[in-house]
């Protein structure tokens, strides 16, 4: 009635099923070290730790328009500066507020092949 299975079709059984536990095995560990990494990490803030608007009101944003100031030139026209000699290039607030416009006439950007101005 019954016939046994051959020794080779038998192992690759036993070696799927072992790839199965290997897996699961995987999944659990990985489970658990996910777990104990967030056992690890601070509560999330409660209601009376977040972020409150200061008394002033809503901070907003300042539009200015800015301008550069002088590049620190070197002491001899021979000599050049270095990078770390210039530092950061700081800027201040520019006498005149107006945004700049657009030319009429003028395409809007450069290479964009508009006819410019005529």
């Amino acid at each position: 009635m019954y016939t046994a299975a051959p020794g080779a079709q038998v192992f690759g059984y036993v070696l799927i099923l072992l790839a199965g536990v290997a897996c699961v095995a995987g999944l659990l560990w990985a489970f658990r070290l996910g777990y104990q990494v967030r056992r690890r990490e601070p509560a999330p803030p409660r209601p009376d730790e977040q972020p409150r608007m200061p008394p002033t009101g809503p901070v907003h944003e300042i539009r200015e328009m800015r301008e550069p100031d002088e590049v620190p030139r070197a002491a001899d026209d021979s000599e050049r500066l270095t990078p770390y000699q210039v530092g950061n290039v700081r800027s201040r607030r520019a006498d005149d507020q107006r945004r700049p416009r657009w030319s009429p006439g003028s395409s809007g950007s450069f290479g964009g092949g508009g006819g410019g101005r005529t």
